[in-house]
């Protein structure tokens, strides 16, 4: 492996950041990609290890030793092959996976792991930068016709690994640009979209058919995204016109919290408040946008789509940002001899964090106050934990001024009536049934229908949406064909 004492000579280095000042003026990416030098001695960290445990980490198995050892070596071309091999979308990952694979990362054990996701991103946009990212048409047709529902992370990967085996496949979306939550979950800032963009332009050259504004079924009425859909399709036409169809749309449904005054205006969830810049960043008409200028934002999640949260409202220049987390704060560093080599539980302070917020833990909400039917407060208590239960601290109760409260607190399930329309058995938590082993993997109860990422999981990693979408698409051409070149 490369260099063979790396691992013990140098160091970790991480990619740079704009400073906080500089960056919440705007909505661009502000993380600069590591230089040719620096990816390379990086890469020279990597261990002889013998049971790389980062490929296992990696939920689509990324041969991860091979590229790092192809990039000590300058062989960029090579690497950016070997990660094709496994990743279709190395740009969205190496922005903005939180790296399950560096956690797994053998030298994470007593040292700090290689910077395995950094250098995924510096393959990548060199490959772009080199023109070497190109259509990888079909030789063959194989007269079968696919329809993909959703044009997430997910239905995106489906949909090119079936092209590029020579089926027909159409994308429907039901909004008015390509990614799903890619699109209209993850702001700017982390991803911007034109990295979408220029696949969605590959995928055509390679036979893809996107059809945007399309709704397949129905949504529940007031749902956010309804109005963005210019047109209707039934599942009964997706399943005449189509040889197989697959169902890859998002766990949209999020968690609410219904506490007293919760129907006072200015509370929204996250997926009302984040779609909306991201709307406005691509020169979309917008009617009226939840701002957040002057104001004291409250968001009440901790995680990922929290931090989003707070990372928009920093943009708009709030006047305050506060974050709520129900859990009591982790510990800054884990105990890696316990955890290692799984995804550990410690504190994680993102970018966004950084460019200012108070942090509040072991916090519920009790109550929304408001005057004259807006929000102005959150009545608070702290919780502890006591017999495996959260239970409420006597003398803790505390308001929070509130002009703006984002409730960022996950998603628990696709939109119940998608699946209803198909006729789709559920699992306990919602989700469409459906397993991942055997000669039925990916499909449903449904002749023809197939289902993958968060419809199927529940809220899930991007990352675990392109495996999904992977592996649904070779399900489908075994479907197919009877068997499949496709890798699993």
């Amino acid at each position: 492996m490369g260099k063979i004492t790396g691992f013990m000579e140098l160091k970790r280095v991480d990619e740079a950041y704009e400073p906080p000042q500089q960056r919440v003026k705007h909505y661009k990416e502000f993380v600069l990609t590591l230089s040719e030098f620096d990816a390379s001695q990086q890469a020279a960290r990597c261990m002889d290890c013998g049971i790389p445990f980062c490929n296992n980490g990696c939920p689509v198995n990324n041969i991860i030793p091979d590229f790092n050892d192809l990039v000590f070596r300058h062989q960029w071309k090579q690497a950016l092959e070997t990660l094709h091999s496994t990743n279709n979308f190395p740009e969205f990952t190496g922005r903005i996976c939180p790296a399950p694979c560096e956690a797994a990362c053998t030298l994470n054990f007593n040292d700090d792991a290689v910077g395995i996701k950094s250098i995924e991103h510096a393959i990548i946009d060199r490959g772009w930068q080199e023109g070497w990212v190109r259509p990888e048409p079909a030789l063959q047709k194989s007269g079968r016709r696919v329809a993909v529902v959703g044009s997430g992370p997910a239905g995106l990967a489906a949909a090119q690994q079936l092209a590029r085996v020579g089926h027909e496949v159409t994308v429907f979306e039901k909004n008015d640009r390509v990614g799903g939550l890619l699109r209209y979950g993850i702001p700017d800032f982390k991803m911007e979209k034109s990295h979408i963009d220029r696949r969605v332009a590959q995928m055509e050259a390679e036979g893809v058919t996107f059809r945007l504004g399309v709704l397949v079924g129905e949504l529940p009425a007031g749902s956010p995204v309804a109005n963005w859909s210019r047109e209707t399709i039934s599942p009964q036409t997706l399943q005449e016109e189509f040889d197989a169809v697959i169902l890859t749309g998002g766990a949209e449904q999020p968690r609410d919290l219904p506490v007293p005054g919760r129907s006072l205006v200015g509370i929204h969830f996250a997926m009302e408040f984040l779609p909306q810049q991201n709307k406005v960043n691509a020169g979309d008409p917008l009617s009226q946008q939840i701002r957040a200028e002057g104001l004291n934002v409250v968001v009440i999640g901790g995680g990922d789509t929290g931090s989003d949260c707070v990372g928009t409202s920093n943009r708009h220049g709030a006047k305050s940002v506060t974050q709520f987390e129900l859990m009591p704060m982790p510990p800054e560093h884990e105990n890696k001899p316990l955890v290692w080599p799984y995804w550990p539980q410690k504190l994680r302070t993102s970018s966004s964090h950084e460019e200012g917020c108070d942090r509040e833990f072991a916090i519920a909400t009790k109550e929304f106050v408001g005057e004259k039917g807006r929000v102005t407060a959150v009545k608070t208590v702290h919780v502890s934990m006591k017999d495996g239960q959260l239970k409420e601290v006597p003398g803790t109760e505390q308001m929070y001024p509130a002009d703006l409260v984002l409730l960022a607190m996950g998603f628990v399930s696709p939109i119940a009536s998608v699946l209803d329309a198909f006729g789709l058995e559920k699992d306990s938590r919602g989700n469409a049934k459906a397993s991942t082993e055997g000669e039925r993997a990916y499909s449903t109860n449904r002749n023809k229908v197939f289902v993958a990422g968060d419809m199927r999981r529940g809220q899930s990693l991007v990352v675990w949406a392109i495996r999904e979408g992977r592996q649904a698409a070779r399900a489908v051409d075994e479907f197919l064909m009877g068997s499949s070149s496709l890798p699993r």
